[in-house]
């Protein structure tokens, strides 16, 4: 056997046979020039149909956030934008079809790579939906994973939401990518599923003669064999226990809430019996459009999202955009270094009209859904930022006020930004990559962001005592919140909301009765004690038994 390591993101441990997913379409060639660039152009629209109307085939038998997955992918096909821009490509560059498709899917690619955040999050979606159109121009098989004949390990470079969104969890044992993050895709679906995964695992791709698998999830390890191994399928807690009230075992009450975006999105999370919202994210408002949406268009928009929450918290992120971000109306500029450079809050130092009229729509909305809002600011460094932000907030009706938690500056500065709001919420996604100096979206650097990291953690820590001493709440919406064994070591940190996707609710909130929060303090001294990741891991399952 050879033995690889990687960034365990889904807990447990699995073995049988390995299936590889199929590796992207080469990149089609530029030339030769077609003979009739309007015929050609022509050849783009129904293939992307065609891409499309399978995938909303598939999303017909499917359910919950697997169904939202496959309609997303399948609208992303059919984008006018992305159309244009590739039938431009022919007619005015004399390119092929489907080099037109690649290098107009590449364009938008790179410009979501460049905002950082949950948008970069979206380019392994503009690949997927490149190649399947494609393969269609081409006429060849789409890239993806292969019809199982069995339990399975899945290799590959990386997985699109649309590879994996009906995955059957009877037939795939674990997921193993060389590419990918601890907030990848393949991390979010392999917890939701209950499976165990390892991503980033470097080099695993070019082993020859590998026919079998053993995944730790919780080591980070993938043990390859030339030879079939035993088939083992890792014991699942998939949240049967949830009731839809989180608490730990001696009933310290921790709030188990859903990240939403969109109204699908808030249907998941109430199918999910989440307590609430602990992040609206509310950029799907602002980027299909080419204008400021006015005040009465976001008022409506965002009442959709919140009446399903009418009676409990829901926590709305203001506009996380930038001079980086895709949007027109903001009049972006060229920076050499978009993720340090004017987004979130700090768009708003300059444009405060957009910030007050996102805020007056927002305390609207609120007084038509009947959800209990409270507003958040991204992005804030400092003290002075969050007391401004406040005083906007409070000054358009809504009387609950936080910032995120995601520079490390706003950590080392929490205590006097207590003073200024009501609660924090932590966004690990984007404190690990600040704390490290290291891009979330490099698969090189996974490790690094390992939600598990000593140094992150004692920043949370920092952060959850000084909640504790002002006498107020300290949250987690990065996707940390999701993973079941961090989620017990974050709340013995002192936090006391968890948001997440929301198919990771019922298993998270079902694990956190499972132990006290004693148990959790000592849980979580232990992993801060911890020289890395692994250590850390290791010490609190000893910590719990």
């Amino acid at each position: 056997m050879a033995r690889m390591s990687g960034v365990g993101v889904s807990s447990g441990r699995a073995a049988g046979p390995l299936v590889r997913v199929a590796e992207p379409l080469a990149e089609p060639c530029a030339t030769p020039a077609p003979a009739d660039a309007d015929s050609e152009a022509a050849r783009i629209r129904p293939a992307a149909e065609l891409v499309a109307e399978r995938l909303f085939t598939r999303a017909s038998s499917a359910e919950g956030d697997a169904r939202a997955v496959l309609e997303t992918t399948a609208a992303m096909a059919m984008d006018p934008a992305l159309l244009s821009r590739a039938e431009q490509q022919v007619t005015e560059h004399a390119l092929p079809a489907a080099r037109a498709v690649l290098e107009a899917a590449n364009g938008f690619a790179d410009a979501l790579r460049a905002t950082g955040g949950y948008l970069s999050e979206r380019v392994r979606d503009v690949h997927d939906v490149r190649d399947r159109i494609i393969a269609e121009l081409l006429g060849v098989a789409a890239p993806g994973v292969p019809a199982l004949d069995g339990p399975s390990v899945l290799l590959a470079r990386d997985l699109a939401p649309a590879d994996t969104a009906d995955l059957d969890p009877e037939l795939v044992l674990a997921l193993v990518t060389e590419e990918g993050g601890p907030t990848s895709h393949t991390a979010i679906l392999a917890r939701s599923l209950g499976i165990p995964a390892v991503v980033a695992v470097r080099g695993i791709l070019s082993l020859e003669g590998a026919v079998a698998a053993v995944v730790d999830g919780d080591a980070g390890t993938v043990e390859t064999s030339d030879r079939p191994v035993h088939v083992e399928m890792a014991e699942r807690d998939i949240g049967l226990d949830w009731n839809g009230s989180g608490s730990t075992a001696d009933g310290h009450p921790v709030a188990v809430l859903a990240n939403v975006g969109s109204v699908t999105d808030a249907q998941g999370a109430v199918e999910a019996e989440a307590q609430g919202v602990g992040l609206f994210r509310t950029e799907f408002c602002y980027l299909v459009a080419a204008d400021e949406p006015d005040v009465g268009t976001q008022r409506d928009v965002y009442a959709e999202v919140l009446t399903p929450f009418a009676g409990k918290p829901v926590v709305v992120r203001t506009l996380d955009a930038g001079a980086d971000k895709p949007l027109s109306f903001l009049a972006p500029g060229t920076e050499p270094n978009p993720a340090l450079g004017v987004r979130g809050v700090r768009v708003s130092f300059d444009r405060v009209g957009v910030l007050d009229r996102q805020l007056a729509a927002i305390a609207a909305a609120a007084a038509d859904s009947g959800a209990e809002v409270s507003v958040m600011a991204p992005m804030i460094s400092t003290a002075s930022e969050a007391a401004w932000f406040a005083e906007r907030a409070r000054a358009a009706g809504i009387p609950r006020v936080g910032v995120m938690v995601e520079v490390p500056a706003a950590a080392l500065s929490i205590r006097d930004i207590l003073e200024a709001v009501d609660f924090v919420s932590i966004g690990t996604n984007d404190l690990a990559q600040y704390v490290f100096a290291a891009d979330r979206m490099l698969g090189t650097l996974a490790g690094l962001n390992d939600p598990w990291q000593p140094a992150l953690l004692r920043l949370i820590a920092m952060i959850g005592r000084a909640g504790a001493e002002f006498g107020k709440p300290v949250g987690v919406c990065g996707e940390a919140a999701a993973d079941p064994w961090l989620a017990r070591v974050l709340v013995g940190l002192g936090v006391t909301s968890l948001s997440m996707v929301a198919t990771a609710v019922p298993t998270v909130g079902s694990a956190l009765a499972e132990y006290s929060s004693a148990d959790y303090r000592r849980a979580a001294e232990a992993a801060l004690a911890a020289p890395d990741p692994t250590r850390a891991r290791e010490a609190v399952h000893a910590a719990l038994g």
